[in-house]
């Protein structure tokens, strides 16, 4: 079965072939946000030949200007961005645009003040800050297809335009205004057809809630406290549908007067929870993010660590959004000290932002913008570095770091070579870890425990682990091929149902290695507990009946014992009882349910299923389960110490080192070093072939 396994690994690798907007032998391009309307004409071109004298490629423009390309109702005003984009193609720089929504004009909202967003409490929200309007207001969406519609009509056909950005970092935003209720009713009655099969899907027979008719439905309310969750998880299903349902207008509007050429994204925040990427994966070219690597709680390894940001964000927003349109981009990098954070705001250390730029590249991200090219000098964001100065000719130091990146690429473009393949091995280790919005949104309603959070427990506790492995990882949803992915990882997948558990099956028979863990198969698509033993539909699956789940209260501990050592947990555990022909890899070791099974592991046709019950200190334990799961079907892994973080790219290896210790590199033998060497130092890449 592997041998099958490796060469559907190389088939997503041709579907980017779909998607001519980046040529390979590019690489990846560099780009940064330039907002021409906050500068005094006399600058802009020196402003581009800046740009162009750093190495970048790329200029993103008109993310914020709806007032200044439409200063009245009617009125426009292209000429600025006309000089803008002139400008950008005489100095070599292609053009992002941006769709300009995120921020109406003050007489829109003045004529129209049902655009913007009614709070929890009923106020209406001001004129004066960005992402006011709500996603729900037609009269917001029939302005804002307006102005997308004048723009694509004008620079639709512009060869120097390479694509488009909706929006900027869209959010499924809470309105309670009259006319987003009248559109989550509608959109209910969709859904559901009758109030009956709604009443039954939310289980409002619970506390009296049943309702006579959809009129009597409102938008649930947080100050509430113990409201309904299966409404929550409507309403939360609702706003990401709005999201992307005004998102998905603007791209039909824009590829009514855009060239082919021409691609059309959005980007989400790094770790945005409150909408749904995956709804665009037939209406969007791909999806892009933005990222922030060194701010708030984002402490690092290592001494002053907290300088350098988390080792597994880039890549784990990259492998993320990379699956849903089989490429992505970093639309907003960190290029210095940001404006926003009320924690802590930390110096970047020196050469960090190159080395971001190698992970970026590394992580298969095709282009990395910064935001912004010029640190602003009135605003909101004023203390918001760019990479260059208030004064438009100082060079930051993370300048510095971009225009090194930039030389450097331009080198490694003469080494590509597109029959060189990446490492066997490393693409052995192919693993889809499945996440879903539902059980996000679910969980983050309910999560039982102070201490339980889906996305941590998903995307910073068993990711990492699995790229310490130097794994090659997909997030997937449930439409996917599983059979890319010799290793699938479903961690808290509560919600389900019988076609997924069959799909599962089906990929385990035919040789898949399939993981299961704390908190999954417990609820149908509804969020609704089973009526049946717990989480029955699994059983079968993973050869083990569910006795029961304990959350200790910290600072108390479990333990675990697995193969002579012994593991601390608190959070949550699954106490299993395996069913005959399922082994037990790993029992608790106190309480009063010492000796059952914390982990089981069967194997049914050509593959297996392994599910983890506890969520253990540091994922010590998962990682060692994980390993051993690995290594029982025939792939190796690497044991990437803490900080460093590798992979292959267009042929190329490369390292990167967010520790203050020196690592050795696992390279081959024979490995050839373009930049860096074996040993890889604080801020430190290597890259070999």
């Amino acid at each position: 079965m592997k041998p099958l396994f490796l060469i559907s690994l190389l088939l997503p690798l041709a579907v980017k072939g779909e998607h001519e907007f980046f040529p390979a032998e590019q690489l990846i391009t560099t780009g940064a946000f330039y907002y021409p309307e906050h500068w005094d004409e006399s600058q802009w071109e020196r402003d581009m030949k800046n740009m162009a004298d750093l190495g970048l490629e790329v200029v993103h423009m008109g993310e914020f200007s709806w007032a200044a390309l439409e200063p009245e109702e009617g009125v426009y005003d292209f000429e600025w961005l006309d000089t803008a984009v002139d400008l950008a193609e005489k100095y070599g720089l292609k053009v992002i645009l941006c769709s300009t929504t995120a921020t109406p004009p003050a007489w829109l909202s003045t004529k129209h003040p049902e655009i913007l967003r009614v709070n929890e409490d009923g106020n209406r929200l001001a004129h004066g800050r960005r992402q006011q309007a709500s996603f729900s207001s037609d009269f917001y969406r029939q302005y804002s297809l307006g102005i997308i519609e004048k723009l694509a009509q004008r620079y639709g056909k512009n060869p120097n335009v390479i694509g488009w950005q909706l929006d900027n970092e869209p959010k499924g935003t809470v309105d309670y205004s009259q006319n987003a209720t009248e559109r989550f009713r509608n959109w209910l009655k969709e859904k559901y057809g009758t109030i009956d099969a709604l009443n039954e899907a939310w289980g409002a027979a619970f506390w009296s809630m049943t309702y006579n008719n959809f009129e009597q439905i409102t938008l649930p309310r947080i100050s509430l406290g113990m409201n309904n969750p299966h409404h929550h998880l409507d309403h939360d299903r609702f706003m990401a549908y709005e999201t992307a349902s005004h998102l998905h207008l603007q791209a039909e509007t824009i590829r009514k007067h855009a060239s082919e050429d021409q691609w059309i994204t959005t980007n989400y925040q790094n770790d945005q929870g409150d909408a749904d990427p995956w709804l665009h994966k037939d209406e969007l070219d791909f999806v892009s993010y933005t990222t922030y690597m060194a701010h708030a709680y984002n402490m690092g390894v290592g001494e002053e660590g907290y300088r350098r940001g988390m080792p597994h964000h880039i890549v784990r927003a990259a492998d993320y959004y990379r699956p849903i349109g089989g490429i992505t981009g970093i639309m907003e990098l960190q290029p210095g000290q940001i404006n926003w954070s009320r924690v802590a705001n930390p110096l970047l250390e020196p050469g960090i932002v190159r080395m971001w730029l190698w992970h970026a590249y590394a992580a298969g991200n095709e282009f990395a913008c910064t935001y912004r090219f010029r640190q602003p000098v009135y605003g909101s964001e004023m203390y918001h570095y760019g990479i260059m100065d208030p004064d438009g000719v100082t060079t930051s130091y993370s300048g510095i770091d971009f225009s090194t990146f930039a030389e450097e690429i331009r080198g490694l473009r003469k080494e590509y070579d597109p029959a060189r393949q990446a490492d066997a091995n490393y693409l052995s280790r192919k693993t889809g870890i499945m996440t879903s919005r539902d059980n996000r949104w679910r969980q983050e309603r309910r999560p039982l425990s102070n201490e339980w959070d889906y996305f941590t427990f998903v995307f910073d506790h068993y990711y990492p682990v699995i790229k310490s492995f130097a794994a090659p990882v997909d997030f997937i949803d449930e439409t996917e091929d599983f059979s890319y992915y010799p290793v699938i990882v479903a961690p808290a997948y509560q919600l389900l149902d019988e076609g997924l558990i069959e799909k599962w099956e089906r990929y385990v028979e035919k040789g898949g290695h399939l993981v299961l863990a704390s908190r999954s198969g417990q609820m149908n698509r509804d969020g609704q507990i089973w009526q049946a033993r717990r989480a029955e539909p699994i059983l079968e699956l993973i050869g083990a009946e569910l006795f029961a789940f304990d959350i200790i209260p910290s600072p108390e501990n479990g333990s675990v014992d697995y193969e002579n050592e012994s593991y601390t947990w608190n959070i949550w555990g699954d106490i299993l009882e395996p069913m005959p022909g399922t082994e037990t890899w790993a029992t608790y070791g106190n309480s009063f349910y010492k000796g059952k099974a914390a982990v089981t592991h069967r194997k049914l046709g050509q593959g297996t299923v392994t599910y983890i019950g506890p969520y253990t200190d540091n994922a010590a334990l998962e990682k060692a389960v994980l390993r051993k799961v690995y290594h029982q079907a025939g792939i190796t892994t690497e044991d990437l110490p803490e900080g460093m973080m590798l992979e292959y790219r267009d042929g190329f290896g490369i390292a990167v080192n967010y520790s203050d210790e020196t690592y050795t590199v696992p390279a081959p033998a024979d490995a050839e070093f373009i930049f860096g060497g074996r040993e890889v130092g604080l801020c430190g890449v290597s890259v070999w072939k």
